[in-house]
């Protein structure tokens, strides 16, 4: 790796957030997402590296696309799930409402509650509390926007 493609890299770590969003403008063309830092220090790692040695073969491009395809299955709306936004099967998420303990398993592609399948937790925080809610935040993996 050349010394001015390092020194870039390194000086992300320390670059103030509206610089990166600045850095951004300039080698994506176009507005930074609303995410955190650190996905903006990462992409404008890559984009910096990619730019001085060149991106992925279309051919790996390929590949990849449809290694995802397998994945998903073509589902554009399991795509744009975060990975990190659903607890990994198996976790058991316990909430106490009015009094009574909740508990449900997080299975592969649903979740279990009172021995019933529910495809979201939003729908068993509803058969809980008989109102709306969004499940995440119910059972504490998401903060109320209100909070």
């Amino acid at each position: 790796m050349s010394d001015q493609v390092l020194a870039r890299l390194a000086a992300l770590k320390t670059t103030p957030t509206p610089k990166l969003k600045e850095q951004w403008r300039q080698l994506f063309e176009g507005e930074p997402p609303a995410f955190n830092r650190r996905y903006l220090e990462s992409r404008l790692a890559y984009r910096i590296q990619e730019l001085a040695y060149g991106g992925l073969k279309p051919e790996t491009v390929r590949r990849l696309e449809k290694l995802g395809e397998e994945l998903d299955g073509g589902s554009k709306a399991k795509r744009q799930t975060r990975a990190d936004s659903r607890p990994i099967s198996g976790t058991r998420l316990i909430r106490e409402y009015q009094g009574v303990e909740h508990c449900v398993t997080v299975r592969d592609d649903d979740f279990e509650y009172q021995g019933r399948p529910y495809k979201s937790l939003s729908a068993i925080a509803r058969a809980i509390t008989g109102t709306p809610w969004s499940g995440p935040v119910f059972f504490g993996l998401k903060s109320s926007a209100r909070a």
